[in-house]
């Protein structure tokens, strides 16, 4: 098998455990975003978006799944980790990902109102800071559209 099959495969794997945690957000009325942190073949932390619930903004799945990887692992870099997530992450969550400074970003959906890993802003690849993870973008994109578009035409319904 060849090394880029491999990595694809193992993108999707943890994807669809992203996706899991889209589905709850979705159950639970939010914004359908979930995402996980993995770091040696092993997820460390994972959220879905909870800012309804919490009535808190800050509460995106990518910050939920930060917070828990630091916990995990009782440190504030995961420099070593991954964070896959269904949705490109905004300004706060590519904030949050260059402070933590995680080693690679995999994400489904691009978010053209408000995406920060490339599409309206580039802040996880801005020379002016300390930190640039890797970014791969479009994993299960279709995927992860469609579940966005589905839960944004129910609320509109």
């Amino acid at each position: 098998m060849s090394k880029i099959f491999e990595d694809l495969q193992t993108h999707q794997k943890y994807m669809l455990m992203a996706f899991h945690q889209a589905e709850l957000a979705y159950d639970a009325g939010e914004v359908p975003v979930g995402a996980v942190v993995v770091y040696e073949g092993r997820v460390i932390g994972k959220g879905y978006n909870q800012v309804e619930m919490l009535n808190d903004p800050t509460a995106h799945a990518e910050m939920l799944a930060i917070s828990s990887a630091c916990a995990t692992l009782n440190q504030k870099y995961l420099s070593k980790c991954t964070l896959y997530v269904t949705l490109e992450p905004c300004p706060m969550c590519s904030g949050a990902i260059v402070w933590s400074k995680i080693g690679r970003v995999v994400f489904g959906a691009m978010d053209e109102k408000s995406g920060a890993c490339g599409t309206v802003f580039n802040i996880a690849d801005s020379k002016s800071l300390n930190h640039r993870p890797e970014i791969i973008q479009g994993i299960m994109e279709s995927d992860a559209e469609y579940l966005l578009k589905k839960f944004f035409s129910e609320k509109r319904g």
